[in-house]
C-alpha cells in the first residue's frame, strides 16, 4: 500500500519571537507520519508534509496549539 502523502498549510498564531518556528517545527515533527515541516515567522504559517494513513491535519493543529501556538488549516 502506497503512503497518501499530504501536503498543507497551516496558520499559525502567537509566533513572536525567533526561537517560537522552533518549537512549532519540533511540535509537528513529533507527530507520527510527518515527514517534514517548513515554518515561517513571516508568513505566520507552517508548510507541513504528512502520511494521511498515520496523521490528521486535526493532530497537527493539536501538536501546535498544545505547545501554545494555536494553528488552523489556511485555505488555498
Amino acid at each position: 500500500v502506497l503512503a497518501a502523502e499530504r501536503t498543507v498549510t497551516l496558520a499559525v498564531d502567537n509566533m513572536t519571537c525567533a526561537t517560537c518556528p522552533i518549537a512549532v517545527k519540533k511540535s509537528l515533527t513529533q507527530v507520527s507520519g510527518v515527514s517534514k515541516a517548513d515554518v515561517s515567522m513571516e508568513k505566520e504559517a507552517a508548510t507541513v508534509t504528512f502520511d494521511e494513513a498515520k496523521a490528521t491535519v486535526a493532530d497537527l493543529i493539536k501538536a501546535t496549539t498544545n505547545a501554545g501556538y494555536p494553528s488552523r488549516q489556511k485555505t488555498p
